[in-house]
């Protein structure tokens, strides 16, 4: 990995200059799509398909793989939060050893990770709330509010060794936020590539970028990474605005989104069950 990792930089995400042009791809050698033997499942991802074909021609900000932070005036708003959102999540990761793996809410996940080294702990999932969690995070929930069109948000806790392997994400219609909040000090071992890019994660510092692209992330640090991680409605024109919309709203109704609702439900009442039997 190391020869990826040549120009240590100061900024939060830099890019790799002159590199050709970016494409997305709709799949990842290697790695099995999420696909459920269901009618329902085939019919909703081949709307999916023809959808992402809209949303590239239809972007108000273009399609690049990693975004200038300068087309979203909010970013600064996000980043001078950072010590009260690093507050919260010291407090969370309290129980570290108790959040779940990311395959034991989203089981698609396994595809990538099968173990306990990346870990989750979920505020907001493809718009649905966690009530416990949030009333945890009081400041890092009300920081998120200044995102439009926020879709997810979640602590992500990358465990040292870990590597995710290159993936893309299921769907162009959201970008992806990352804000550093606990980065090794060893920089070099510790960063995330989007297509032809490789980018580093500061502390306080946010990246934005675009999952439908193949990516990759790694932690070779001798401790954890933890990131703040946001899907958000990407910038559209009409009719993909539209689309996209219907999207998302029907996306809560698939099996995928479901079972990981359940899932989350029930670690959470274990979690915050075990949490009151300790008070009482």
């Amino acid at each position: 990995m190391a020869e990826r990792m040549q120009d240590k930089v100061t900024l939060p995400a830099v890019a790799l200059q002159n590199a050709p042009k970016a494409e997305q791809r709709f799949g990842t050698k290697g790695i099995k799509p999420m696909i459920r033997p269901s009618a329902t499942t085939h019919f909703f991802m081949q709307i999916v398909a023809w959808a992402e074909r809209l949303n590239l021609k239809c972007a108000k900000l273009g399609n690049p793989p990693v975004y200038d932070n300068a087309a979203f005036p909010w970013v600064e708003n996000i980043e001078r939060l950072y010590p009260a959102i690093r507050a919260e999540l010291e407090r969370v990761l309290l129980r570290q050893s108790e959040l779940p793996a990311f395959h034991d809410i989203s089981t698609d996940v396994k595809t990538i990770s099968a173990d306990n080294q990346w870990k989750t702990f979920f505020l907001l999932g493809f718009g649905l709330k966690s009530k416990e969690n949030i009333k945890a995070c009081p400041e890092t929930w009300r920081a998120v509010q200044n995102i439009p069109g926020l879709t997810t948000a979640m602590f992500s806790i990358l465990e040292p060794g870990k590597h995710l392997p290159p993936h893309r994400g299921p769907y162009n219609g959201v970008l992806r936020l990352h804000l550093g909040l606990i980065v090794p000090a060893e920089m070099e071992n510790v960063a995330i590539r989007v297509e032809d890019r490789v980018c580093y994660w500061q502390e306080g510092k946010i990246l934005i970028f675009d999952d439908a692209y193949e990516h990759e992330a790694w932690n070779y640090a001798e401790s954890t990474r933890v990131v703040l991680f946001i899907d958000f409605v990407k910038p559209l024109r009409f009719p993909a605005r539209l689309v996209n919309w219907f999207l998302l709203h029907l996306a809560l109704f698939t099996p995928f989104i479901k079972e990981g609702l359940d899932n989350h439900r029930k670690w959470e009442k274990k979690f915050y069950g075990e949490s009151q039997a300790l008070r009482a």
